[in-house]
């Protein structure tokens, strides 16, 4: 297949018309800073456009430089990430932000090889910044050029499998010209043309020469393997708040669920196969309280898994009573954004049943 019946002088028509206008991007020929590709491409990883454009925005504001995100305690970078999930790409951010600032002199690789050492950064994420940031023909293979490329093509290798055929696809009908926009601009067709449902086949440029409308079966492509059905983790969330409004905050372990972040105790959903005795639930309570478990429980989806949890909440008089705690942790004033997602809903609910009760005069 040539790179003439791609018809790449059409899709450039196309996206000067309609292509989005982003924060973090330039058109051909200027280039977008490479700090603001990459910090984009980590962000948009497993997330959506729309989500990633405040967090994008606020980020850039409080750090405008790489060298300023490399300074900044992670602590601080973890809390701005709150909301945006896979909390290993924030940590993953601020080390690679470290090692630019600190080994490249703030300046980034520009080659695949060299971008892929940099945490966080695996083939495509390499490639995006490659060509989008210097200019360089890369491979650039997200899930929306997956489908434009399965479609295109009639690729009848089910993903994940495929992704070496569409990669080679894509290689040989890559122009010479605007090596920046060309990935871009396939993702914009994709977005708004080459849709997963409702594809608007009939004015695409390329419905005469693409497998798939041609064998009347768009929405069959990109093959894809069966769904499994996501698993259901339960667990329980300890909430202990003092007199003067602390609370008992926990830093989960670097690695697994929400590594690195501030969360309340708990137990049961963290990992696969974990059990969880809803019975003896309040037995694995950090610290002896009158902990009262609560009627509503938290639900939550991940990406791989789905969660129940339980909360359970207690009122203690002053943060020293908790000496003794069978983790380690500390006293907080609670700053929801600063909490990821999960734990959030937990405060939600702890929150507003402490409310209740003091509205009742219930409380001690």
């Amino acid at each position: 297949m040539t790179k003439s019946v791609f018809a790449s002088a059409a899709l450039f028509s196309w996206y000067d018309r309609y292509g989005r206008d982003l924060p973090w991007r330039r058109r051909w020929p200027e280039l977008a800073p490479a700090y603001h590709v990459w910090l984009s491409e980590i962000m948009l990883q497993q997330t959506v456009v729309t989500a990633v454009i405040p967090y994008f925005l606020k980020f850039i504001r409080r750090w405008p430089c790489i060298e300023d995100l490399a300074d900044a305690p992670l602590d601080d970078v973890l809390a701005a990430w709150a909301g945006l999930g896979y909390y290993a790409r924030a940590r993953n951010l601020h080390k690679a932000a470290k090692f630019v600032a600190e080994e490249c002199r703030g300046q980034f690789p520009q080659t695949d090889d060299d971008l892929r050492a940099l945490p966080g950064v695996g083939p495509y994420t390499a490639g995006a910044i490659s060509a989008i940031a210097f200019g360089q023909r890369s491979v650039v293979v997200d899930g929306n050029i997956e489908r434009v490329m399965a479609r295109f093509f009639g690729i009848s290798t089910p993903l994940p499998a495929a992704k070496a055929e569409i990669g080679r696809h894509y290689a040989a009908i890559m122009p010479d010209e605007r090596p920046s926009d060309f990935p871009q601009a396939l993702m914009d067709f994709a977005n708004a043309v080459c849709t997963p449902k409702g594809a608007n086949c009939q004015p695409c440029p390329f419905a005469s020469h693409c497998r798939a409308f041609a064998a009347g079966k768009v929405e069959a492509f990109p093959i894809k393997p069966a769904k499994k059905v996501k698993e259901t983790r339960r667990g329980i969330a300890f909430v202990a708040r003092a007199r003067s409004g602390e609370v008992f905050l926990v830093r989960r372990q670097e690695s697994g669920m929400l590594g690195g972040m501030l969360a309340f105790p708990s137990i049961g959903w963290a990992t696969r196969g974990e059990d969880f005795d809803s019975n003896a639930a309040l037995d694995a309570a950090p610290f002896p309280a009158a902990w009262r478990r609560l009627d509503h429980r938290v639900q939550h989806v991940f990406t791989h898994f789905a969660v129940e949890m339980e909360v359970a909440v207690a009122d203690i008089a002053a943060p020293v009573d908790a000496v003794g705690a069978a983790v380690a942790g500390d006293w907080k004033l609670v700053t929801p954004a600063d909490l990821p997602s999960l734990m959030r809903k937990v405060w939600k609910v702890a929150h507003k049943a402490t409310a209740e009760l003091e509205m009742a005069g219930l409380s001690d």
